[in-house]
């Protein structure tokens, strides 16, 4: 939280710092998405301690960050908006309501209909090419917008399964179904459950990046789970939930202590984004015990190792914050601390040491178990919150008489100026 300055006169509620030019290790610049997960750590922080110190600023920050339909695509973040961005807000919402966080004040969107305008939305920017699938950029003019990534099908599949469980409305676990045998079908989840990358629609999603992160094992991982859950106990996601986990094990805990596979032994290829990846995998293994609690043993065998490790890494001292305590990356280091300090580091031991409080966490619940969060089936699907913001809206009347020449002027402008910011980040 000392980067976190949302909460500050003069501030914007709900961001982090600011991404600089060239984003490396040793720099403190955060795309928008990361704010989002980070709200999602600081919602497990009180639902494992039951402190609710941070509380207040969370709830103020996933409020503002909302935008102008209530669904998480703010217009001011247009010009870097991923499926995946989206999605992480959306499942912090998720959690919200999953673990009864306190609900916002009258008239401010429902934590249940903010997760439920995510889906919705995202549910409408499904195409047929590839037989389907979700893109990995919101926007046709961004960089990246042909690529079809497991994570922005992970944010979608996650979410449709853990609505599916708190409602009890099957569609929700259609869109989860539908998903998963897509994934499966392309290649992106394999036949012994590893979880790859992304593929390109432009070569009709024939070849896949085999590169392998975290978050994309924990992602499906859990919402398997939940599907596991949901359908209490089917045989069927029970085997995918097993070979799920295994294949993360082996994957992302070498030694028994967790290991972004992708860049942590070359720290200097890990982008901003990657700092921050283990943190999620450990909240999904652990959330995972809850709902299929077949896997405690496995889950904690290498929770409690990475734990341990986790802690003795954090005994940093960076030149900004020379106080000894700062986390890295690198568990396997023990107390050599590696050089790197920032929210992605921190947010990865917080949620591996906290995890390990999970057996005496209460499950997540749902409407019938008493979930308070209230329900908008029909969010984000009224007008504006499907559109692409760069496309002109036709115009009417005495409008086409004297505003043409202007509209098409500033349509002109609007989308040579967003053609050249439009750089992916580093997901």
């Amino acid at each position: 939280m000392s980067y976190y300055k949302g909460n500050v006169s003069g501030q914007t509620p709900g961001l982090l710092p600011g991404p600089p030019p060239n984003p490396s290790v040793t720099n403190a610049g955060y795309f928008w998405w990361e704010a989002g997960g980070m709200f999602g750590s600081l919602i497990d922080y009180w639902y494992y301690t039951g402190d609710s110190t941070y509380n207040d600023v969370v709830l103020q920050g996933l409020q503002f960050q909302v935008g102008e339909n209530n669904d998480y695509l703010p217009q001011n973040q247009t010009n870097g908006m991923g499926n995946d961005d989206q999605g992480f807000w959306g499942m912090s919402a998720m959690t919200a309501a999953e673990l009864n966080f306190t609900n916002p004040p009258t008239g401010k969107p429902s934590w249940l209909s903010l997760a439920q305008a995510v889906h919705n939305t995202q549910q409408q920017k499904l195409d047929n090419v590839c037989g389907g699938g979700m893109r990995w950029q919101a926007y046709q003019f961004l960089n990246g917008y042909n690529y079809k990534n497991s994570i922005a099908n992970g944010c979608y599949f996650n979410i449709a399964a853990r609505l599916a469980r708190f409602t009890g409305n099957a569609s929700y676990a259609t869109s989860a179904e539908q998903t998963w045998d897509w994934m499966t079908s392309i290649g992106l989840i394999s036949d012994d459950y590893m979880v790859y990358d992304g593929t390109d629609s432009l070569t009709n999603c024939t070849i896949i990046n085999k590169a392998q992160y975290s978050y994309n094992a924990g992602i499906f991982l859990f919402g398997a789970a939940t599907m596991y859950n949901y359908t209490n106990g089917d045989a069927t996601w029970e085997t995918r939930v097993n070979g799920l986990l295994d294949a993360a094990i082996s994957i992302f805990f070498p030694d028994g202590i967790g290991n972004e596979r992708a860049c942590e032994a070359v720290l200097s290829k890990c982008t901003i984004d990657m700092l921050s990846l283990k943190s999620y995998l450990m909240r999904w293994m652990a959330a995972t015990t809850k709902l299929a609690p077949f896997t405690y043993d496995r889950v904690m065998a290498v929770l409690k190792t990475s734990a341990a490790a986790a802690a003795l890494q954090c005994s940093g001292s960076p030149a900004e914050r020379p106080n000894g305590r700062m986390c890295g990356l690198s568990w396997s280091k023990n107390s050599t601390w590696d050089g790197t300090a920032g929210v992605g580091q921190q947010m990865c031991a917080l949620e591996v040491i906290q995890s390990n409080l999970i057996q005496q966490a209460s499950a997540p619940l749902t409407s019938n178990t008493g979930g308070t969060s209230t329900s908008d089936p029909g969010a984000g699907t009224g007008s504006g919150s499907t559109s692409d913001p760069t496309v002109a809206k036709p115009a009417t009347g005495k409008d086409r008489v004297g505003a043409g020449f202007l509209t098409a002027f500033v349509t002109i402008a609007v989308i040579g100026g967003l053609a050249w910011v439009s750089i992916p980040d580093g997901k």
